[in-house]
Formats: structure tokens, sequence, C-alpha cells
């Protein structure tokens, strides 16, 4: 059965390079508070394997209290897009999407077309299926093929002191303090985490990554 048909509308946040980081916590009106805002994109190589990690998080600022009733919207697509040329355009891309509480990834896999909407591609030949991970409890992953997978609840990982920063726009203050405040501590994220063998991603010595969100249209 397919899982998705035509899906449309993005919300790209951008990462060139391969061991760097993005952060987008309050975003547009359209997007804020909405399952398909992307607050953080991660890519890393693992250090114990051959392989590159790809970290996504969604719905930032989820109190503690509210993040055992958040739940990935089964209607958004999340798709690592993968440039091995230098060229800004994907190369490869990889689909991640929630299905009755388990997340399917696809790929990596050369899109037929690069536009802003996008078809599931389940007859992928590589994938991984894995439950999403309740809040508080052991975390749920899985491995296929060499995909190995992760989808579930996290501490927001990325440190801001916006009371600082609105303090140095305002001139009331000239730089930041160590350690500082952070701002999202104690809060949390939806939070998909996929492992990828360098050898599904081509011969290129760097690439440029991103990330992007679509909704079913």
């Amino acid at each position: 059965m397919k899982l998705i048909k035509k899906l449309i509308w993005t919300t790209p946040v951008i990462l060139l390079g391969l061991l760097l980081m993005s952060a987008d916590h309050i975003d547009a009106p359209s997007v804020a508070s909405t399952s398909a805002d992307i607050t953080d994109y991660y890519a890393f190589q693992n250090p114990d394997e051959d392989a590159l990690v790809f970290v996504v998080n969604t719905q930032g600022l989820i109190a503690p209290g509210e993040t055992g009733n958040a739940t990935f919207d089964e209607d958004v697509l999340i798709e690592i897009n993968i440039d091995e040329d230098a060229d800004n355009v994907q190369d490869l891309v990889i689909q991640a999407v929630v299905r009755d509480q388990e997340l399917y990834v696809f790929g990596p896999f050369a899109p037929t077309s690069t536009s802003s909407s996008s078809t599931i591609n389940d007859n992928a030949s590589d994938q991984v299926k894995v439950e999403v991970s309740e809040y508080g409890m052991q975390a749920e992953t899985a491995e296929n093929a060499g995909l190995k997978a992760f989808a579930g609840p996290r501490d927001d990982p990325f440190f801001f002191d916006l009371g600082a920063y609105q303090a140095i726009l305002s001139g009331n203050a000239t730089g930041f303090s160590d350690p500082g405040t952070d701002t999202f501590a104690g809060t949390n994220v939806m939070s998909i985490v996929v492992e990828v063998p360098k050898s599904m991603l081509g011969n290129a010595d760097s690439i440029n990554t991103w990330v992007s969100s679509k909704v079913r249209g």
C-alpha cells in the first residue's frame, strides 16, 4: 500500500558541509508551533563506524508535561537532501515519514524530481522501519541493510541565551557571558535519527546536505 500521495510546501533549513549544524527555533507564523517546524539539523560522522549520522529535530519548545502527548504528524514528510557535486541540487534523498506510530525511512536514492513537491518512494531498495519511542521509556532503534533509525522525543540539545541576545540587539550588552543561560533548558523536541553507511552515499570527498519538511496536499 502506498504510504502517501503528493506532498507540497516545504520549509528548508540549509546546511553546507559535513560537520555543521543549524538551528531555527520559533519559525515564521505559518510554520511556528506546527509539526512541520524544523528546529535543528545535525550531520556528523559516526566515530566508531564508516557511516554518517543525520539528526532532524522538529516541534521545538515542548514542555516536559506536554511531551508525553507529543506525536509526529503523519501528514509531514521529512527529506534529507545530499548534494555530491557542490551545485546545490540534491543528488540523493532520504525520506522519513511516520505511519501508525512507526517511522519509515526510504533511501538514499536518486530523486526523479528536484521540485518543491515529492512523492514517497516506498519502492526504494534501501529502507528501514522503527517504532516511535515513548517519552521516558527505553529508546527503540532498528537496522536493515546497514541503515539505522530512531524516532521519538528528546531533550533539546541546542544552547542559546535569548535574553543576552535581545540585550545585545537593544544596546544594553556588548556580548554573551560564559556560560550564559540556556533558554531551551528543560524543553524537548521530536527527533528523527538516521545512520547511513558511507558506501550508500557515493564517492564524493565531501557533501552538502540540508533538510526539508513537506506537508501532504
